[in-house]
């Protein structure tokens, strides 16, 4: 099983490619949540991501006659970028199977740090299951994204950073996909002081840790469904299923709703850019997925910002949805001059801001002296949303909430 040793070990391999990233005070997530709040700011790692360190403390293990052949990997993007930028730096040719759905973002960033990109299969387990024929067809060496013990001590050498910076740290909240990134800084943590609190977060549609962990055997998910893209893995690997099991002192899950209201309040408070898979943590912290004391010293590590804009796009305008911040409602106006109008009159009245009017007087669903309208408003939050709904139905308006 990985040591602390290992980790050890891996600190100055690492730290040749690697920087030594932030941990911030958070003022804004300490007075919500009551607690200690430390950002461990990993999202502005080299490549956007965490996964450069076990990529480098890997690549750097080879023999010569493995770095002459090459290295070969899958990933749905952050351990790609890691891959390809530490083969590139030391002259290793780097193939990289990567989901063919995986974002077009982290797809131009890996072939830009010389990766050769292969897409192929609807997820990484597909990916990683290609990516093993090109290890047999060109004996190429295989570098795993998380069940391998060099990319796991590579990965917590973070731990080894969190304890430097804030040595009174009493939980530490980390992202599970495949369990590397929580195997290497649950054992770093560990290694240091027994008694700091692990907690694993998983996404509520890739959560295979978490049931394996209730099973008390490893699962493999049918499929995986979330906008955390960087953690959506089938199954957990064997080795950071070990770890998990004996190190991680709780791993809980998180939904995608409740991820797009972290990230999009990481970006408005902190002015901070995270993808999915680098908001569970602190989406974890936020809606108290654990117990925690008033004062507790926590430190959710924000593990990847590599996120599509299109995604973005979509992840924020759900998280103003979730926060009452954005509203699409339909209603029926008599279809005759003035009656939009009236209908503008009271949402001016409210004070609610107009995106969007779609008017259509031709729809099958109402009468033909009606037309039917969709609205899309910028509201102030939930209770506005409800005294908005409110003065509709009072002025006799009937109301169907789309968004």
């Amino acid at each position: 099983m990985l040591s602390f040793e290992d980790v050890l070990a891996a600190q100055d391999t690492v730290s040749e490619t690697a920087r030594h990233t932030p941990l911030d005070y958070s003022h804004t997530f300490s007075a919500m949540t009551g607690a200690d709040v430390h950002l461990k700011l990993e999202l502005f790692q080299r490549t956007g991501s965490f996964k450069i360190r076990g990529a480098t403390n890997r690549i750097a293990s080879l023999s010569e006659a493995e770095r002459e052949a090459g290295v070969v990997t899958a990933s749905a993007g952050n351990h790609a970028q890691g891959v390809a930028l530490a083969a590139t730096r030391i002259g290793v040719d780097s193939k990289i199977v990567m989901p063919e759905r995986a974002p077009v973002s982290k797809v131009k960033a890996t072939r830009s740090y010389g990766g050769n990109v292969v897409l192929h299969g609807r997820d990484y387990d597909a990916a990683a299951e290609h990516a093993h024929e090109l290890e047999r067809e060109e004996g190429r060496t295989y570098v795993h994204a998380f069940d391998d013990e060099k990319v796991m001590a590579g990965q917590g050498t973070i731990g080894l950073e969190i304890y430097e910076d804030l040595p009174g740290v009493d939980t530490v909240v980390v992202p599970i996909g495949g369990g590397g990134l929580i195997s290497g800084i649950a054992t770093a943590l560990k290694g240091k002081d027994e008694s700091i609190r692990v907690i694993g977060v998983q996404a509520d549609g890739a959560s295979s840790v978490a049931e394996s962990l209730e099973k008390g055997h490893r699962i493999e998910r049918d499929s995986v469904e979330t906008i955390a893209d960087g953690i959506a893995t089938r199954t957990v690997g064997e080795q950071t299923f070990e770890v998990i099991s004996d190190r991680v002192d709780e791993v809980v899950t998180v939904s995608d709703s409740e991820i797009a209201v972290a990230l999009t309040t990481l970006l408005e408070r902190s002015k901070t850019l995270a993808e999915g898979a680098g908001a569970v943590a602190l989406a974890a912290v936020m809606e108290e997925k654990f117990d925690f004391e008033d004062g507790e010293t926590i430190v959710p590590a924000l593990c990847g910002g590599n996120i599509d804009l299109n995604m973005l796009t979509n992840v924020i305008m759900r998280g103003l949805v979730e926060t009452g911040r954005y509203l699409k409602i339909r209603t029926v106006l008599q279809d005759r001059p003035g009656a939009l109008e009236e209908l503008v009159e009271v949402l001016s009245r409210e004070q609610v801001n107009i995106y969007g009017i779609e008017h259509d007087r031709t729809s099958r669903d109402v009468a033909m002296s009606s037309a039917e309208v969709e609205l899309d408003l910028e509201t102030r939050g939930h209770d506005h949303v409800d005294e908005l709904i409110d003065a509709l139905t009072d002025e006799g308006y009937e109301v169907d909430v789309l968004v």
